[in-house]
């Protein structure tokens, strides 16, 4: 797997042992002590060496005690419950790689003009239905592509919602 942040190589040590092991690992005192400290929502993405995605599953806030279990359960979560892929395979491993996007807070958006799908990610919500985007996704370029699958991915199908931005922390 290919990572070389502390953040993404504590997710690809998760994946190696669930994948080869079916064991969770706990966090450990070789992690940057930050992990420890902080509670954020995170995703944890895999794209395969050319390029195609291979599993991404996040926490939009917090859920987890600190930052070591979000991306510990996440990394698990991409790469065996997307429901857009089959599990990853030990096989696979090698190709694989993993990037961790650490969330800040999310804030309402009064104006569209507010946004920027390279700058911001969003959240579209209307009553229980929410979608979310990351920022900086290829293929993404305009606020109306990212607000059109974000409303997409929510089951949101008219023009009254709700809409949040937030940035990540893009860890590779």
């Amino acid at each position: 797997m290919i990572g070389e942040h502390p953040y993404v190589k504590w997710a690809i040590e998760v994946i190696e042992n669930y994948v080869k092991h079916r064991r969770i690992i706990e966090p450990h005192e070789g992690l940057p002590k930050e992990l420890f400290e902080r509670r954020a929502g995170c995703f944890v993405t895999l794209h395969n060496t050319d390029g195609s995605l291979r599993g991404c599953i996040g926490t939009f806030m917090p859920v987890r005690e600190n930052l070591a279990y979000e991306i510990r359960d996440n990394a698990i979560a991409a790469s065996t419950r997307d429901p857009r892929f089959p599990p990853v395979q030990p096989y696979e491993l090698d190709n694989i790689i993993v990037n961790v996007d650490v969330l800040s807070p999310y804030e309402p958006v009064r104006s569209i003009a507010e946004l920027d799908p390279k700058k911001y990610g969003i959240i579209v919500q209307k009553g229980w239905r929410r979608g979310l985007l990351l920022p900086d996704i290829e293929g993404v370029d305009t606020v109306e592509e990212q607000i059109r699958i974000a409303k997409l991915k929510a089951g949101i199908f008219d023009d009254d919602f709700e809409i949040y931005k937030f940035t990540v922390e893009r860890y590779k």
